[in-house]
């Protein structure tokens, strides 16, 4: 496993994370049996660097993150998310700031995060939606103070924000403004809309980048095919509705060449696409198997994709968002 600086946080953290909406139990059956084992082998490669939120399974998915930690007395960097309050994903930039991170609010969830986590304090605490509308409402003077009370209290290390979905842009303002050390973006091969403004910005700023879905909610694992059905309770039920799911197998089996001329499969190909811009501090695929730990974890290996393999993947971005 390789290693890289988080931006300004000063954390030096494996450049592949463990990724824990899935054994949150949003995927179809939790299986949480399954997920002490994922996190334990994940330890055991070398991840220190796991990305949860109070809003994956109410937290459930801290909670058996704090349970493995316990019996490893391991330590790693971990991030959580503070819900919006109005339970509203995405932001909309027609709320204001007091329906959805109040004061009282961003301090309610830490200190229940906290008590999930087992933990005294929490490495980075990300706001889990954000709207840079919110940057000029008169509440964000509450937002600032609230951020540098938990800090100056010993109860948060860093904050963030978590982008909205295929919205890079949503967060400019925010990643000059100080207030926080990270953001998390969706950034994979069809999605290469953060290069455009937010990369620069966060290379200029010290900004980190946490990438989040870089393997498209996982269709550039390539075993996605035109009869691929998903079980209840797997939200990609909706997500890959017809006809997204014909016209994605059809764009990710165009891919497939290109990765196996380099002698790599398609999602270790797709992982390092997201590591071979040096913007990117940490890329957050899920694990809910032991076996995704592996596979992923082969992604490390301080070899970045040639340019030219760089300038055909170019030619692939799809610009299109499945949760509208």
């Amino acid at each position: 496993m390789k290693y890289r600086k988080l931006g300004r946080t000063g954390f030096t953290i494996s450049e592949i994370g463990f990724g824990a909406w899935g054994i949150g139990g949003m995927w179809g059956l939790r299986d949480d049996e399954l997920a002490v084992r994922a996190l334990h082998r994940a330890l055991d490669i070398g991840v220190t660097f796991f990305d949860t939120a109070l809003a994956y399974g109410d937290g459930h998915s801290e909670g058996i993150i704090a349970k493995v930690f316990k019996e490893r007395k391991a330590r790693a960097t971990i991030a959580t998310k503070i819900p919006p309050k109005n339970g509203r994903w995405p932001a909309s930039n027609e709320i204001p700031l007091r329906d959805v991170f109040p004061a009282q609010w961003i301090r309610e969830c830490t200190e229940r995060s906290l008590k999930n986590l087992m933990v005294d304090c929490i490495d980075l605490q990300q706001f889990h939606v954000w709207s840079d509308t919110w940057i000029d409402d008169p509440d964000m003077s509450g937002l600032r103070e609230e951020c540098a009370r938990l800090i100056k209290e010993g109860k948060v290390r860093h904050f963030g924000v978590s982008i909205n979905d295929h919205d890079p842009d949503s967060a400019l303002k925010i990643a000059s403004s100080g207030i926080i050390a990270t953001v998390q973006v969706i950034y994979n091969i069809f999605d290469q809309s953060p290069e455009r403004k937010l990369f620069p910005l966060c290379l200029k700023e010290n900004i980190g980048v946490i990438v989040r879905v870089p393997l498209d909610e996982g269709s550039l694992a390539g075993t996605f095919t035109m009869n691929t059905s998903f079980p209840h309770g797997d939200w990609r039920r909706d997500y890959f509705k017809e006809p997204r799911l014909r016209e994605t197998v059809e764009r990710v089996e165009k891919l497939r060449p290109l990765f196996e001329k380099e002698g790599l499969t398609l999602p270790l190909g797709a992982l390092k696409f997201c590591l071979s811009h040096r913007a990117v501090s940490v890329v957050i695929p899920g694990m809910r198997r032991p076996e995704h730990a592996e596979a992923n974890s082969q992604a490390s290996d301080g070899k970045t994709l040639p340019q030219s393999l760089l300038s055909e993947l170019r030619m692939h971005a799809w610009s299109r968002n499945f949760y509208d």
